[in-house]
């Protein structure tokens, strides 16, 4: 694999080439099976249901219909506890490579989003280092690869660190994905990888829309599994579950990256 470079030093630009001596398969990796890392959906129940006029709710004027947004968090990415790079660690690079087998015959999408690398990590946070926030990116482009469906990101919606309790966050995210004009889902399905922390407050911003109270609602820290399935029907009626899931045990991941 060659690289091309152009350098613009004092005096005039030229090209440098670079021969990195890889030369990576054009086809995906080849996996073993899922089943050897394969485990029940750990989290607790999640099935919320909302209906306009039932409970004092109201379907919000604008919100989509016909609309189904499959949400999972990024890849394992924590070497030791609360360090952060923005990036994934080997078993979340092999839960990635996974992903396109464990949502086999779960999920059919039509396209995929994730949060905006761009969005950066400034550091103090966590003790992360500054840097951009890749890592929901790159769990979810697998998936799309293998799928050949588009990748889009939510270049719109803002990032959430430091302030990540600014609730008005969580309600431009959920106004991006469930009542936005441009893009607007309606009658499309798709699949969202975005950061834990702020997938219960998008939730709860669109319960919120309806005149509800927000739900009691988490993800918790060592859970990578789930998947929230959020659907709106044709009348704007809400459902939210996590009966789905991606059935990866993070304990049975290889500690050491695919050599590829």
């Amino acid at each position: 694999m060659v690289y091309a470079i152009a350098i613009a030093p004092a005096g005039g630009a030229h090209l440098i080439t670079y021969d990195s001596q890889l030369n990576p398969p054009s086809v995906y990796p080849v996996l073993p099976s899922l089943a050897t890392v394969s485990q029940a959906c750990p989290a607790p129940t999640i099935n919320i249901q909302v209906t306009g006029g039932a409970g004092g709710a109201v379907v919000p004027p604008g919100i989509n219909t016909n609309e189904t947004v499959y949400m999972i968090r990024h890849a394992d990415a924590h070497p030791t506890p609360h360090w952060d790079d923005g990036n994934y660690i080997a078993a979340g690079e092999w839960r990635a490579l996974y992903l396109p087998q464990a949502l086999a015959g779960k999920i059919q999408p039509s396209e995929v989003y994730s949060i905006d690398p761009a969005n950066d990590i400034p550091a103090p946070v966590e003790d992360a280092v500054p840097s951009s926030y890749v890592r929901p990116l790159l769990t979810a482009e697998p998936y799309a690869i293998a799928n050949n469906l588009p990748y889009n990101l939510a270049a719109s919606v803002p990032v959430f660190r430091p302030d990540q309790s600014a609730p008005n966050l969580a309600t431009l995210a959920s106004y991006f994905f469930f009542t936005s004009a441009a893009p607007n889902f309606s009658n499309k399905t798709i699949l969202v990888a975005w950061e834990h922390d702020h997938i219960p407050p998008t939730v709860n911003a669109l319960i919120t829309s309806y005149g509800l109270p927000q739900a009691a609602l988490t993800w918790m820290d060592n859970d990578y599994d789930s998947i929230w399935t959020i659907r709106l029907d044709a009348q704007g009626n809400l459902s939210v579950d996590n009966a789905l899931c991606e059935g990866i045990n993070s304990n049975l991941l290889p500690s050491a990256p695919p050599q590829f």
